[in-house]
């Protein structure tokens, strides 16, 4: 269709489309459809920003985050159900905000789970997450932002990383020792229980 059919059937309602924030036309999937008459069962499911910074001192960081990923799903026609905040390292699986959306795919909730990059999610193993919503037929859309992914955080990871390590060993040192204690303690007490031989005289 020309420019200016769509723009009259705009104006008469025959066609109303849609606005980016810089006031652009466009038109979603689900308008196509019903205007040419394509019946499908609408996807009840939700669209949900998920957005994540290591800690509250990024909290700009955070919002420019939220902020991007609103106007992208605005640009793209997706309504946005849910906006996820979270503040926590991409090391720790126990983040509660990250568990609940987990939980909200399982449960069939979630058609899109919408993110700046791979690490917003999960520092590693992104792709076994990946294939784990596929299998409740869902999709996690990275915007690709490199820039919302500073270095900084990459380095406080690898800290926190060596720090598990660290405490790891420190663990592994203990417990050596006490085995030990216990060899030397266990060693006096067989000596103990031993009878000595009588002697001849």
């Amino acid at each position: 269709m020309s420019v200016k059919t769509l723009q009259r059937w705009d104006r008469e309602g025959v066609l109303q489309a849609k606005r980016t924030p810089t006031n652009r036309r466009y038109y979603t999937e689900e308008q196509y459809r019903a205007f040419q008459g394509i019946h499908t069962e609408k996807d009840e499911r939700a669209v949900v920003i998920y957005a994540r910074v290591s800690s509250r001192n990024r909290r700009r960081e955070l919002m420019a985050q939220t902020a991007f990923l609103k106007t992208f799903c605005n640009a793209r026609g997706m309504i946005v159900e849910k906006c996820i905040e979270e503040y926590g390292s991409g090391l720790d699986y126990k983040r509660e905000a990250w568990n609940g959306l987990l939980e909200m795919v399982m449960a069939g909730q979630v058609k899109t789970i919408v993110i700046t990059g791979r690490d917003r999610f999960v520092r590693f193993g992104y792709e076994w997450f990946e294939q784990f919503c596929h299998r409740y037929q869902m999709e996690i859309l990275v915007v690709n932002n490199e820039w919302l992914s500073p270095a900084e955080e990459l380095a406080q990871d690898v800290q926190t990383v060596l720090a598990a390590f660290g405490e790891r060993l420190c663990s592994l040192r203990k417990y050596g020792q006490q085995i030990q204690q216990d060899r030397e303690i266990a060693g006096e007490i067989l000596d103990q229980d031993i009878p000595r031989e009588a002697s001849g005289d």
